[in-house]
């Protein structure tokens, strides 16, 4: 029995999902496919290199900020320019802005109705929400019976119209949904908070990056947003949305996934989601000379004890399962029936890639990051590991799980929350000792002809790459590794499944007209479909022309 759900819905990009089920329910088999082509790396050829920022960071519209750095960073690493400290810094502080505010709007706004039934939220005693909200927070966020009462009546007002709005397309009163009343209603009324914090976390971003998405001053060689750099109101400006965003994690998404982990303790326990076991990280974010934020590191099979040294060289992809031929585009039929041809091991079903460390499939994201530097003896990371943990009763092998993937996220967001300050102090105290510098001077006709840089840098999701090679001074090729490209690949040449396929075997639905526990696994990776599609043609040939009217009128 197959079951097809295209397109995955709250997601970045456009995603299709293929299981296969036995008759008593449970996925045997599973096909997750990339289902739109992005040619961003064609368009980046035969362009100036000190233009690839701009280009590659409208390869998403989520995650800009970190292509651009990743863009410009290897044009940077290809010609072997520095950065001034104060150049990182601030290009540090917009990345860590950018990770609190991916990780609130993915559990709140993303993923949250995979857990949340609405209708039930009707049910609940303000009164009784208010007591449960104690359960998990010595404080909680927005904790009042007015409160909880606003939001019931919102609620029931989309309910009652028909029209249900941003919570439309649930599968309401499915056994999936553990929550009680109470606990629904204090979820959501947070939902509704994370929307306005999602507003302020962009503005946090935009004082150093000009707008956002799509920041405007990180070029090659620093970045040219001294002004606001100098400018005690902006940096006071920072810092207060800094402040208020970690008064909301501290208060409402930290205890929210406290009692998600409280009430899916079973699921979590039984390994619900849990993929291969592998994990990659490139570590980094310094906060001071000495400590960085992430370690880098490769874990094997769950192998904790046993963490690997991160080698570049050992990556490769592989195209046997993407509609890719000689490296080019080649997009392969569907069956009659509509489905894609994945019967056959030689079936192509994506146009993502599959890119392999030491020939095995990896994990990226939040939960390689807190794993690694966790057991890579990270003393900043573990209290917050450690007292989560022990507050639900949970191992660290339990967060590796669709639940503990999502604890993971949490964790890494209340630990960023709390060291970004150290950024912040470190960029005072150079401004303090007559340390302004941004941006390390140069001249393009000077630098070589002909070069190639390469960057490793964790965004949101886990590990992005970029490489660039540059040719009379214009790009020649252009290839992106992005961390869904990881988490999201088919299958290889020896039929290895990528991350995303792999955590959704052994999955029971206990209805599958309505898929709700294959949602639930795929959510929790956060997926940017936008950001895994790419190509590259290594033999030079013109794959599409492209003009483009740079003109404009008032």
């Amino acid at each position: 029995n197959k079951i097809v759900i295209d397109p995955i819905t709250r997601i970045e990009g456009h995603l299709r999902a293929e299981v296969e089920i036995d008759d008593e329910g449970i996925i045997r088999e599973a096909y997750v496919s990339g289902q739109l082509f992005r040619g961003i790396e064609i368009i980046l050829k035969d362009r100036d290199p000190r233009d690839a920022g701009l280009l590659a960071g409208r390869i998403c519209g989520v995650c800009t900020n970190s292509h651009f750095r990743a863009a410009v960073s290897t044009v940077e690493d290809a010609y072997n320019i520095d950065v001034p400290k104060n150049g990182e810094i601030i290009r540090d502080l917009m990345s860590l802005a950018l990770f609190i505010q991916d990780h609130v709007t993915h559990f709140y706004h993303l993923h949250l109705l995979d857990f949340v039934d609405v209708t039930k939220a009707l049910e609940a005693d303000p009164k009784m929400t208010s007591k449960t909200a104690h359960l998990y927070s010595s404080k909680p966020y927005a904790n009042s019976h007015s409160h909880y009462i606003y939001v019931k009546e919102k609620l029931a007002k989309f309910v009652d119209s028909g029209r249900l709005g941003p919570f439309s397309n649930g599968y309401w009163g499915h056994s999936e949904y553990k929550l009680t009343p109470e606990e629904n209603l204090l979820l959501l009324s947070h939902y509704l908070e994370a929307l306005k914090f999602q507003t302020d976390i962009s503005k946090a971003i935009a004082i150093f990056g000009a707008k956002t998405p799509h920041p405007q001053t990180i070029v090659v060689g620093g970045v040219t947003s001294v002004a606001d750099m100098l400018n005690p109101q902006r940096l006071n400006e920072f810092i207060f949305i800094l402040k208020e965003a970690k008064g909301f994690i501290d208060r409402a998404y930290i205890p929210d996934m406290k009692l998600l982990a409280t009430a899916y303790q079973d699921e979590i326990k039984a390994g619900s989601g849990r993929s291969i076991g592998n994990f990659l990280s490139v570590g980094g974010y310094c906060f001071d000379d000495e400590h960085q934020l992430f370690e880098s590191g490769v874990i094997y099979n769950h192998d904790f004890a046993n963490i690997k040294r991160f080698d570049e060289q050992l990556i490769t992809e592989e195209v046997e399962r993407a509609w890719y031929k000689d490296d080019q585009p080649y997009y392969t039929d569907l069956n009659e029936d509509g489905t894609l041809k994945t019967a056959n091991p030689d079936d192509k079903y994506s146009w993502i890639k599959a890119p392999r460390y030491n020939g095995k499939t990896m994990e990226s994201g939040p939960l390689a990051r807190v794993l690694i530097s966790y057991k890579q003896g990270n003393r900043f990371i573990k209290p917050f590991v450690d007292e989560f943990l022990a507050f639900c009763e949970l191992e660290l092998l339990d967060l590796s799980s669709t639940v503990g993937r999502n604890a993971a996220r949490a964790i890494e967001t209340a630990y960023i929350s709390e060291y970004i300050f150290k950024s912040i102090n470190r960029l005072l105290e150079n401004i303090k000792y007559y340390d302004t510098e941004t941006w390390s001077k140069y001249t393009f006709e000077s630098l070589p002809q002909e070069a190639k840089g390469r960057t490793f840098i964790e965004v949101p999701r886990g590990v992005l790459s970029h490489f660039i090679n540059i040719e009379d001074q214009k790009i020649k090729n252009y290839q992106v590794i992005a961390p869904t490209t990881w988490n999201a690949s088919p299958k290889d040449s020896k039929d290895q499944r990528g991350p995303y396929e792999e955590a959704l075997i052994g999955i029971k639905l206990d209805d599958p007209s309505r898929p709700l526990e294959v949602l639930k696994v795929l959510h929790s990776f956060d997926p940017c479909l936008a950001c895994a599609v790419h190509v590259i043609d290594i033999k030079g040939k013109d794959l599409g022309k492209y003009k483009i009217n740079t003109g404009c009128s008032l």
